[in-house]
């Protein structure tokens, strides 16, 4: 314990007091976003889940699974390159509407490309057809990210906004999804409230961006245009690649399994996210802009300042951590209503790559701060090319446990890498 607050005094002293005092409101408001975000699902997934049944909860998790693909598609990895072009120019309006100008061009112009994939799949494939009116109605959500400038706002280091919408769209979805959602019938309702709310908060978002920071719209042309689908590339293939062992879990169970056992594993799946994601992915969001920054100025202070950053989160998780795994009994009862054996072995063994994944969290993002996306890409794009085969056979031999036993395995096998290449690296 005194190791890990000298780090964080260390870490502290490291920054320059303006740097301190914008990330860490930065992350507390993130914070305060994630807090919210995750205590009302604790509500609202059990009484889904309790109302729906695993089987129709299991379908709506399936549905997620493939709307995920889309949004990866519209995000095209904006949410790292066009975070880190606004956070360089965030004082020079007219390069900053032009920045944005450009990302949504293309952002639209993917959703478009989306819808059309999607009506494809549901009217070729049998399995999708059957439900098709679930996965139509799932689709408002990819819109709604599509159009909801998280990364505008992540660039200007104004992640109040952000906080704002999400907790209000939070509150709002929890509302709706107890007053209308009373029998299994009901899940259809669930993907339209769901797909309401996202368009809703992305249409406030960009009145705020509009309002707010004053940014013009206009058709910058196809070389600015083509200028942000090449910075964007090498990060939408590590995101993709990424996506294809993570969020395919949930898809491929779908599809080799049924929708009960989707819905068991996809529950403690929520709550493992929700422990990888918090609080790490608020301070990651808030770091990132003024990391970014600060190498610009001073790779070999960046450089200390992230793996003091990451010495701190490896030591918290592993306290925390081991809490979730002896409680694990506990929780999945809360989520569940039951004593779901299935989930309870699922979320401990989730919990061990989530314990990869944290150590691992801040050394992945300075490959990007550095501008050695090329490696980020490669090292996710190879782990993808490897796991995926890797996700289907474990899933077709053991079911459910394949499925979290091989995110251990493909975790481990990114970490191992990442830590290597970064300790390579010499920036004194």
């Amino acid at each position: 314990m005194r190791r890990l607050i000298n780090l964080i005094k260390k870490t502290y002293q490291m920054a320059h007091p303006e740097e301190r005092k914008i990330v860490l409101s930065n992350a507390a408001s993130l914070s305060a976003l994630q807090i919210i975000t995750y205590v009302l699902p604790v509500i609202v997934i059990p009484y889904l889940f309790r109302v729906l049944g695993a089987e129709k909860f299991g379908l709506i998790a399936f549905a997620q699974a493939l709307t995920q693909y889309f949004m990866i598609l519209t995000d095209y990895g904006f949410s790292i390159t066009a975070t880190k072009e606004i956070s360089l120019c965030q004082h020079e309006h007219a390069k900053v509407c032009k920045a944005f100008s450009s990302v949504m061009t293309v952002k639209i112009a993917l959703a478009a490309l989306s819808f059309f994939m999607l009506c494809g799949i549901v009217y070729f494939i049998p399995k999708f057809r059957a439900d098709w009116l679930v996965y139509l109605l799932s689709f408002g959500t990819v819109v709604g990210s599509t159009i909801f400038p998280v990364w505008f706002f992540q660039g200007t280091e104004k992640m109040k906004y952000i906080t704002a919408l999400n907790i209000a769209g939070g509150f709002v979805l929890a509302i709706m999804i107890f007053v209308f959602i009373k029998a299994p019938g009901d899940y259809l309702k669930v993907a339209f409230i769901n797909s309401a709310v996202g368009l809703t908060t992305g249409l406030i978002g960009q009145y705020i961006v509009f309002k707010r920071f004053r940014i013009a719209y206009r058709f910058e042309g196809y070389k600015s245009v083509g200028q942000q689908l090449k910075a964007g590339w090498d990060i939408f293939i590590s995101i993709a690649a990424i996506n294809a062992y993570t969020n395919t879990r949930v898809f491929i169970l779908g599809l080799l399994t049924n929708n009960n056992i989707t819905g068991l594993y996809s529950i403690a799946e929520k709550i493992a996210g929700a422990c990888q994601t918090f609080p790490l992915d608020s301070f990651s969001q808030a770091i990132f802009p003024r990391l970014n920054k600060i190498f610009q100025k001073n790779k070999a202070k960046a450089f200390e300042i992230m793996l003091h950053i990451q010495r701190i989160t490896t030591i918290l998780s592993a306290i925390c951590l081991p809490i979730v795994f002896i409680f694990a009994d506990f929780i999945i009862k809360i989520a569940c209503g039951c004593a779901a054996k299935e989930s309870v072995l699922v979320l401990r063994l989730l919990l061990i790559s989530v314990f990869f994944v944290a150590i691992n969290a801040f050394r992945v993002q300075f490959l990007v701060v550095c501008g050695k996306t090329y490696i980020y890409s490669r090292i996710h794009v190879i782990m993808a090319m490897l796991g995926l085969p890797f996700i289907f056979l474990l899933v077709y031999s053991f079911s459910y446990k394949g499925a979290a036993a091989a995110t251990i395995v493909l975790e481990a096998g990114i970490f191992i890498i990442t830590y290597l290449t970064v300790r390579k690296m010499n920036f004194s």
